[in-house]
This record gives structure tokens, sequence and C-alpha cells, in this order.
């Protein structure tokens, strides 16, 4: 059955880290091209877009607006797509649902008296409505949510789509977007930025993640490994963070960050609930653990019962191998 499709543009915020954009805009950007037969325009704040990238996945336009560095903050983004909404009559505005894009993404909705959804687990276009999939309260509710009415905005959950470039790109041509700031932004001056060392994927915008628990008794470089052969992040559940064996920025669960990758491995993880309620909407649950009767098993799509110290060296094994004969 053939996906239908809106016939009006859809906008989305692309945002990049340095110059190379983010994986969850990537996924954005995929996801607006599935949607619609009519143009992908995407809005890049940064001072040199990545053009590329935004050809190969789809976008058809592309409006510039080189804010700075108060580019970051929430309140000069809103004001920048504010104005390129008044560029077209958009069917629908995608962005990224990490903390700044739900700021934004609840601003423009109150300036323009949009509906507006955070977290959507799943976007669609049936019989004519645009229907939004989100789950809450630790994923134990999911719930189908319709727009209607003025330009709705929706920001994505990390893993909502497999990023994919289109067949035939585009050539873009950056077209500057002139933008009018409200007082509020205005009023920002950034004063002094520090430069984030943290390597590899960012965990809440990582399409795969491998997460340590305590069966890896400290050994995180296995999780490093298998998270890198992966091109995922690398996540901790409490215990490990407090055991010190993991930076408490990659706790996972209650008192840590709410994950919805597209692939979730938990290594030497039990499954206690409160970390479960910060990964179980992952689209795919993988776990190693040497416990037959772990927790994780009754949510997991695939399990293994084993040692992590003899399954990972194994899977990293058979990951090279695979690759070997691409």
């Amino acid at each position: 059955m053939t996906q239908q499709q809106m016939s009006s543009p859809i906008l989305v915020l692309a945002d990049q880290a340095g110059d190379h954009l983010t994986p969850l805009a990537r996924q954005a950007l995929t996801l607006a091209a599935s949607l619609t037969s009519a143009d992908v325009v995407a809005l890049s704040l940064a001072a040199t877009p990545d053009v590329a990238a935004l050809s190969e996945l789809g976008a058809t336009q592309l409006l510039h607006a080189d804010m700075g560095q108060v580019a970051r903050s929430s309140v000069v983004a809103s004001d920048a797509l504010v104005s390129a909404l008044a560029t077209d009559n958009f069917g629908l505005v995608l962005l990224c649902s990490d903390y700044r894009g739900r700021e934004i993404a609840g601003r423009v909705a109150a300036l323009t008296e949009a509906g507006v959804v955070s977290g959507a687990s799943s976007v669609s276009f049936d019989g004519g409505v645009l229907q939004i999939g989100k789950t809450a309260l630790g994923g134990s509710w999911s719930m189908r949510i319709v727009l209607e009415g003025q330009t709705p905005i929706v920001g994505i959950a990390s893993g909502v789509i497999d990023e994919a470039e289109v067949a035939s790109p585009v050539a873009l041509t950056p077209q500057s977007l002139p933008v009018e700031l409200s007082p509020e932004a205005c009023a920002i001056e950034v004063v002094s930025s520090v430069a984030d060392d943290s390597e590899g994927v960012s965990l809440q915008d990582a399409s795969t993640v491998v997460c340590g628990g305590r069966g890896v008794n400290g050994d995180f470089g296995l999780v490093r490994s298998l998270a890198n052969a992966l091109g995922g992040a690398v996540g901790a559940t409490r215990v490990a963070c407090d055991e010190g064996w993991a930076p408490r920025s990659e706790q996972i669960g209650q008192t840590g960050l709410t994950i919805t990758p597209n692939l979730y491995i938990g290594l030497g993880v039990s499954g206690a609930i409160h970390h479960t309620v910060g990964m179980q909407s992952a689209a795919h649950i993988v776990a190693v653990c040497d416990d037959p009767d772990a927790p994780i098993f009754e949510i997991a799509d695939f399990g293994v019962v084993g040692d992590v110290t003899e399954v990972v060296p194994t899977a990293l094994a058979a990951i090279e191998e695979a690759r070997a004969q691409e």
C-alpha cells in the first residue's frame, strides 16, 4: 500500500553540531521527504549550512539565517522559525524534540496559535489528516493525536525513522532569510561559550544506544567498543554511574535521561523499573545478561543469556567480518 503524502511543503529546522547536521535533524529531513510530494524546506541557522547532507536527505529549498552564537538561544531560533513560516503556506513544521527543540516548539506554537506535539514517536498522513504517535507514562500508554488548523508543529523523538538519502537530490542554493527579532531575542548576549569535549554521538540524538549496567563489572571499554562499532552512543544505569564507571550525563532512567532510540542494547542490565522507564519506548530492545530471570528480558525483542565479556567480543568479531565482506 502506497503511503499517502501531503501536497503542502514542510519546513524543517535543520540543527547542526559544528559543520554537520545532528542525527535527529537528519531523521527529521528523511521524515519530511517521505511525508510530502511538495517542497522540503530546510531552515539553517548555522554559519555554514551542511548543504551536501541537506540535499542528500531530501531538502529541495534552503533558507539560511546566520544568527551567530545567539542562534543556540531558543528565543532567537523561534523568531527565525516564525520568519520562515511567513515565506510559504506550510503544511507542517518538523524539529528535533530535545530540550531546546521543545522550547522552540512551544514558543512558536504560542506565537502562531498552532497545535504542537513534542516527543513524537511516529508521524503519518492518512485520509487527509496528520496523525502523531506518542507514548506517555514511561511507554505504558500509546496515544494517537490528530493535528488540524494552523500549521502544526511537531518535535520528533530519536528513532522515529531511519535516515535515508533520496534517489534524486536537488542542488541547493541558500536563500538569505531576514529575521525580525523580538525584544526578548534582542536582549540576549553571549558572554562566553565552552566547547563540548564529549566524544561520539549525543545520547539523546542517537539512533543506537549501548547501555552498560552492573553486569559489565566496571568494564565500560566493552560498552564503548560496541557503541563505536555501531555508530551509537553510550548510556549507563544508575548503579553504573553510582560506582563511577560512567559519568552522570550518561545515566538513563527515572533520575536520568529518557531516550527513544531505534535500537537499545543493554549489556549487563537487569531491567529495574527506575531504568526501564527511561528506555522502554525504544523501537527495538536487545538485552545481554547472565541472569535468565532478569526483568529486562520481559521487554526485550531479542535476548541473550550470557556473560557480556564473552558475548560482546564475539559480536564485534561478527560485525567486523560482515563489513569485510561488503
